[in-house]
């Protein structure tokens, strides 16, 4: 099997921290987005190559996932933002065998051992959901395979949100539905994969459907924050040891090296390496290293990297090698 990895976005919901950070390696409970499916990935075994679609700071994508994953890899740069079947569609010179596609705006909850044994020429994993007028709805037939997938739909046709997780067996299938898509006018100016599926179906492929336990997204501040305060609550918790005149409200994520002085941090926060909080209260906050946070109380908070914020009070975004002074007097 081979995987291809799309990440090429600029991660404009995410700015200013996505000017100088590719989205996939935002951290959150102290792992980039990245690092979660690429660690699910060495678990399921059976990667024969990893095929990335780079894009927006391409050069620091590579050198992490050169640096810190044994995967044969291959980089592929796509200069033209214009849709997701088109991004596939550059891998294909690489694709000689079932693929799994996965795009890393989001962590998921998903056993992906099901692809050594299904005889589906594809599948597509989705979570119910409530609000399903914001995503890409998945139908299925009585036996649990796709019939189409509805963008944004009106009416509650679904509640079975696409996640952007896809196997698919029958590969060469799927590069035809992608040759068909591309010679069809854009949507928006975009290609959608979505369509080179329903290509597939209607040219007689099974495509399976499979709920996934748990879906966390981490394109956008809030989903992100919410999705820091999952991980932490299942397992990436890393509490400090006891300092006097510190208290922490479990569950937290401190690593090594970050000075605490009179201050209340937690529940719900995440602090890099070298970073200092004084006289500070810290609450659902993600906080990069290197930084400084003094006589200010914050929450559902995002700073980055050798960021300065003094005398500040409320929920911030500030993006690395800023500085936030308030004169509180």
């Amino acid at each position: 099997m081979k995987v291809i990895i799309p990440l090429a976005g600029k991660g404009t919901r995410l700015r200013p921290h996505t000017h100088v950070t590719p989205k996939p390696m935002l951290r959150v409970a102290g792992k980039p987005v990245m690092a979660y499916i690429l660690d699910d990935l060495e678990r399921l075994g059976g990667v024969e190559q990893i095929i990335y679609i780079t894009g927006h700071l391409k050069e620091k994508v590579e050198a992490f996932a050169k640096t810190e994953y044994d995967f044969p890899s291959v980089f592929i740069e796509q200069e033209v933002q214009n849709g997701t079947a088109s991004a596939i569609e550059l891998a294909r010179p690489y694709v000689d065998q079932p693929i799994l596609i996965i795009f890393v705006d989001t962590i998921f909850d998903a056993d992906l051992s099901v692809i050594h044994t299904t005889d589906a020429d594809g599948i597509i994993w989705v979570k119910e959901v409530e609000d399903y007028q914001r995503f890409g709805v998945v139908v299925t037939d009585d036996a649990g395979h796709m019939t189409r997938i509805v963008e944004k739909p009106r009416e509650p046709i679904s509640r079975r949100a696409n996640i952007g997780l896809y196997y698919m067996r029958d590969w060469k299938l799927l590069f035809e539905g992608i040759d068909h898509v591309m010679r069809e006018p854009p949507v928006h100016g975009e290609y959608y994969l979505t369509d080179a599926f329903q290509y597939m179906i209607d040219h007689g492929a099974r495509i399976k459907v499979i709920d996934v336990e748990g879906w966390y997204d981490a394109g956008k501040l809030d989903t992100l924050l919410e999705t820091n305060n999952a991980m932490l609550e299942r397992g990436r918790a890393r509490r400090p040891a006891a300092a006097p005149g510190v208290r922490i409200f479990d569950p937290v994520y401190i690593e090594d090296g970050v000075v605490l002085e009179r201050s209340t941090v937690g529940p719900n926060v995440s602090i890099g390496a070298g970073t200092r909080i004084i006289d500070s209260t810290i609450r659902d906050t993600v906080i990069g290293s290197k930084s400084c946070v003094e006589k200010s109380s914050l929450h559902d908070s995002l700073l980055g990297d050798e960021v300065v914020v003094e005398g500040a009070r409320g929920a911030l975004t500030v993006g690395s090698h800023s500085e936030v002074r308030l004169d509180r007097d």
